[in-house]
């Protein structure tokens, strides 16, 4: 074996696990953010104390999940999402770009967001984000053992629809 192959061995292996390792990153962002939106509350008016106000329509907490990179989202976004699909469509362009290494923000900068995570809803009695957190080694354990059996990349290229 000569020096110049193994440097091209060495080389090509190098640039497989820095791919994987941002393929990983987009895998367990893809898995937070969408548990994060999707088990956000949609106000339902029929089951407060006092009536909604004239127009209200539910989905703006879900709407207002802001993902960035580098530093937090500050204020809210002006989006009601009932479904959630246009919130997680705008992450899309994010995520699929997202590299190892860079730090990541997913927050929702709406006033009552605070109480909605200490259990304020009762569509989220233990809130949402420390339900996630809870479940983030298992998120990463399946990133990381989708990767080795190469179903992750497969995954990924099907977008948000495998969010679950």
């Amino acid at each position: 074996m000569t020096g110049k192959s193994f440097s091209l061995q060495i080389a090509a292996f190098i640039a497989k696990t820095k791919a994987n390792q941002d393929l990983a990153v987009r895998a367990i962002l893809m898995k937070i953010d969408g548990r994060l939106v999707q088990r956000s509350p949609v106000g339902d008016g029929s089951y407060w104390q006092h009536p909604p106000p004239k127009g209200y329509s539910g989905g703006r907490f879900r709407g207002n999940w802001q993902l960035s990179i580098g530093s937090p989202a500050s204020g809210p976004v002006d989006l009601v999402d009932k479904t959630g699909s246009a919130t997680l469509a705008a992450h899309a362009g994010t995520i699929g770009t997202a590299k190892a290494g860079q730090t990541f923000f997913l927050v929702n900068n709406l006033p009552y967001a605070k109480r909605i995570e200490e259990g304020w809803s009762r569509q989220a009695p233990v809130g949402l984000v420390a339900l996630t957190v809870v479940e983030f080694r298992t998120i990463v354990d399946d990133a990381v053992n989708g990767i080795r059996a190469g179903t992750s990349a497969q995954d990924f290229s099907q977008g948000f629809s495998t969010y679950s």
